[in-house]
């Protein structure tokens, strides 16, 4: 367990952003960077410890880059090394107890499990180091010499455990120096509200309502499974969009400009524009880091098409170590390939209606997909979903109006429209003063609604924690 709410509210948070406005600029990475250790370790200890080491190697790997920029033979070597030993810890501790899993099972072998914990965040930071290596020996970041500097870049507290995964060329110069004023500050706590009400009060209902209705299936109707998998859709969306809310209002108080990760996937009128749009920093970091040096789409269609499946293959692999993440990779990477040369001209001459329920639909399954480690499990719900039982009943009518409303606001939240209703009634108020009483009575008591159900919930979980 990280932080509880209240530890994390009252002890960690306030204690960070106090002593970070106090003490001199000189000082703020090095606090920044202290904190963000503590911040890790608080959950667990001994994989600080790791933490600790992936930031050496990587300053190291950076550095003897930089020695022998001069020297193709001996940066191309350093790379590679550093790629396998990234990949090779990123493995033992995501990878190693589901390969002996299937060695197992193929095998009919006996190895034993290894007793081992998934390091929290492992795959957001160790791609971030991962991320700039690779960009050092393109030339396209400048090397850190400062272990401190670069230390605070690997472990910075609000993006650590569940991203956006931050290339170190867009933090380069904040991370050196760094501009904080009250505008930006102000702009920073009003995300980081938002982004804490998208996961406590949207997240943590819909969630609710899907652990209910996956967890007891003895009175489902195919239209509850599929309300079931509706709730699932948002409540992965509020969790992790919240999150990066909160990493880039957090990141905004201490200077830092992360870049967004959604932009209303929801919106979506294809699986091309969905992805887009849906966690946007792994997306272009596979882009850069794999699609493009694999040969991208320059090597004709179908080494393409090799290059789209081995993205989406990896895609499924980081979230996780099971098999139904690998199929969720997959499915969508035939998506993306049959949008590319067959789907595309086709959705375009649609009525945008049903490109959007062509997307969503698409979503929706991918979703179920995701959500069962347990395949057995998955295929039962599926068939629940496509009339394996009563399409309705009246437990499924009562569990369905009991929580429609619910649904129905996760769907507004999730487009643009109530920020922009927001705009449009703000610009009718003609006095400014007026607009910033009523902007910092909404955010408080956003914020104390809020916590308060922070704090009274038993029932808070981080989906992509376990990424």
């Amino acid at each position: 367990m990280l932080f509880s709410s209240i530890e994390f509210f009252v002890i960690f948070l306030s204690s960070v952003i106090l002593l970070y406005f106090v003490l001199p600029k000189k000082l703020r990475n090095t606090e920044l960077l202290l904190f963000s250790l503590v911040f890790y370790a608080w959950g667990e200890p001994i994989y600080v410890l790791l933490m600790i080491f992936s930031i050496i190697m990587n300053w190291l790997f950076g550095l003897g880059i930089h020695k022998y920029d001069d020297d193709e033979k001996k940066k191309k070597l350093i790379l590679v090394l550093s790629i396998i030993c990234n990949l090779s810890l990123l493995g033992f501790f995501k990878y190693a107890n589901f390969a002996i899993d299937n060695i197992n099972a193929i095998f009919n072998a006996n190895i034993n499990a290894i007793n081992i914990s998934l390091p929290i965040g492992i795959s957001f930071f160790t791609f971030q180091a991962m991320s700039y290596v690779i960009d050092v020996y393109r030339k396209n970041a400048d090397v850190q010499p400062n272990i401190l500097n670069f230390g605070l870049y690997i472990s910075l507290f609000p993006q650590l455990i569940a991203g956006p995964i931050v290339r170190y060329s867009t933090v380069a110069q904040e991370i050196n120096e760094r501009k904080v004023s009250f505008e930006l500050a102000s702009t920073g706590i009003k995300r980081f509200v938002i982004g804490l009400a998208k996961k406590v009060l949207i997240a943590n209902s819909v969630g609710a309502v899907w652990d209910s209705i996956q967890n007891d299936t003895s009175n489902i109707s195919v239209s509850l499974a599929w309300f079931g998998a509706i709730c699932y859709m948002f409540q992965i969306y509020f969790d992790f969009s919240g999150y990066s809310d909160m990493a880039i209002g957090l990141g905004k108080i201490f200077g830092f400009n992360f870049l967004e990760n959604f932009t209303h996937p929801y919106a979506a009128k294809s699986i091309t524009d969905f992805w887009n749009r849906w966690h946007i920093s792994l997306s272009t970091w596979f882009k850069e880091y794999v699609y493009i040096p694999l040969g991208g789409n320059r090597k004709g269609k179908v080494k393409q098409i090799r290059n789209i499946l081995i993205v989406w293959l990896l895609t499924g692999l980081w979230h996780g170590a099971s098999w139904n993440f690998v199929l969720w990779g997959l499915y969508y990477g035939v998506l993306l390939i049959l949008e590319k040369f067959v789907l595309d001209k086709v959705l375009k001459k649609l009525p945008a209606f049903f490109q959007h329920f062509y997307a969503l639909f698409v979503v929706i399954i991918g979703w179920v997909l995701f959500a069962f480690e347990d395949m057995t499990a998955m295929g039962d719900y599926f068939k629940f979903m496509f009339g394996g039982t009563s399409f309705i009943n009246d437990y499924t009518t009562s569990k369905i109006i009991g929580n429609i409303a619910l649904v129905i606001i996760s769907a507004i939240a999730s487009t643009p429209a109530p920020a922009n209703l927001a705009k449009k009634l703000i610009s009718k108020i003609e006095n400014k003063n007026l607009v910033l009483v009523l902007e910092i009575v909404w955010y408080v008591v956003l914020f104390i609604v809020t916590f308060a159900f922070l704090v009274s919930s038993t029932y808070n979980p981080f989906i992509y924690f376990r990424f």
